[in-house]
């Protein structure tokens, strides 16, 4: 019998940042592959939690309305953080012309509809000027709280150099938005995921990029596996002696390592993801109070509102209802309550 070697990839749990990504899921993606003359400016208006842009050709910039403008040069890849309206051009100095609104619905800045006219010029695939510039980029919306914990790891705009992107899916993705074919929004839609993940951990990889604690505590031998303890399984009732025996060291080192690497102690990142995933309960479930207590890991439904309105400031009741205090994380509230030992 002929044997046939293969190599074979087991995922052991899930991770920080695979988790976090988990509410960033692109579905019916609006992607779009634009040929722009110059001189040329773009108004994003269109209220997404992030967008992706690369320049394939020609350079692009792009300025927020507060911070200094960023340079994209052909094969760089950004991220740029909404909400707030930002402007992409030829030059930090150009007018926009045309505004980018929700629904990827394209207007003249008096508000006259532009849509079809564009995109017909954009998505031609035949000769253009060589002054043009190409400018590919998919746009995701976010209403996930444990998302929101990624997204407030993130400065405004994340720009990685084509020599650190190296990922053949932009081009994929420019050569697929060209064309028409069964199955195609469910390709852009999985395509825009994976240069999302792609260029976020090549930006966490670069020295200046200042990745998060728990990000990079994820390679060290101990930390790291009592990550994905905690994401595998929030509802444990993790003390830190548990953790630090499942990780085979003393309370006392875990604690300190831990500390130091993730920049916050066990107690306050447990509970912070613990909440996270509450939150997105009351938002998506009609689960009850109580349940989803059990669910994250509190005894009842009056340990989960005292810690929730510790670290959210409002009471779980309240947050279902709408009353929803923005950039407030499991750092933002004080101390956690210390985790059992």
């Amino acid at each position: 019998m002929l044997a046939i070697p293969c190599l074979c990839v087991y995922i052991e749990g899930m991770d920080p940042l695979a988790d976090l990504l988990d509410g960033v899921r692109a579905r019916t993606a609006a992607f779009c592959r634009a040929v722009l003359e110059p001189p040329w400016a773009l108004r994003i208006a269109d209220g997404a939690a992030l967008a992706l842009v690369t320049t394939l050709r020609g350079h692009a910039w792009i300025v927020p309305d507060h911070g200094a403008p960023v340079l994209m040069r052909p094969g760089d890849v950004a991220i740029i953080k909404g909400p707030d309206p930002y402007t992409v051009g030829d030059d930090p100095n150009t007018v926009p012309d045309v505004i980018v609104q929700s629904g990827n619905r394209l207007t003249t800045t008096d508000g006259a509809d532009v849509m079809d006219d564009l995109v017909l010029r954009w998505r031609t695939s035949g000769r253009t000027p060589d002054s043009s510039a190409i400018v590919a980029s998919g746009t995701y919306q976010v209403s996930s709280d444990v998302t929101e914990r990624l997204l407030n790891a993130l400065p405004d705009i994340v720009l990685v150099p084509e020599a650190d992107a190296q990922s053949p899916t932009m081009t994929l993705l420019t050569d697929e938005v060209g064309r028409d074919g069964p199955g195609q929004q469910v390709v852009l839609d999985r395509l825009l995921d994976i240069a999302l993940v792609a260029t976020l951990r090549a930006w966490f990889a670069r020295a200046d990029a200042a990745a998060p604690g728990w990000y990079s505590a994820q390679s060290d031998r101990l930390v790291g596996p009592a990550l994905r303890l905690i994401h595998d399984d929030p509802a444990h009732p993790w003390t830190v002696t548990a953790l630090a025996a499942n990780v085979g060291c003393s309370r006392a080192t875990f604690a300190r390592r831990f500390t130091t690497l993730v920049g916050e102690p066990p107690a306050g990142y447990l509970s912070g993801w613990r909440i996270a995933l509450a939150a997105d309960l009351l938002r998506k479930s009609d689960f009850t109070i109580e349940a989803i207590a059990h669910q994250v890991g509190y005894a009842n439904a009056f340990a989960l509102s005292v810690a929730f309105k510790r670290i959210r400031g409002v009471s779980p009741k309240r947050y279902r209802a709408g009353d929803r205090p923005s950039g407030l994380d499991a750092r933002t509230r004080g101390p956690a309550k210390p985790l059992g030992s």
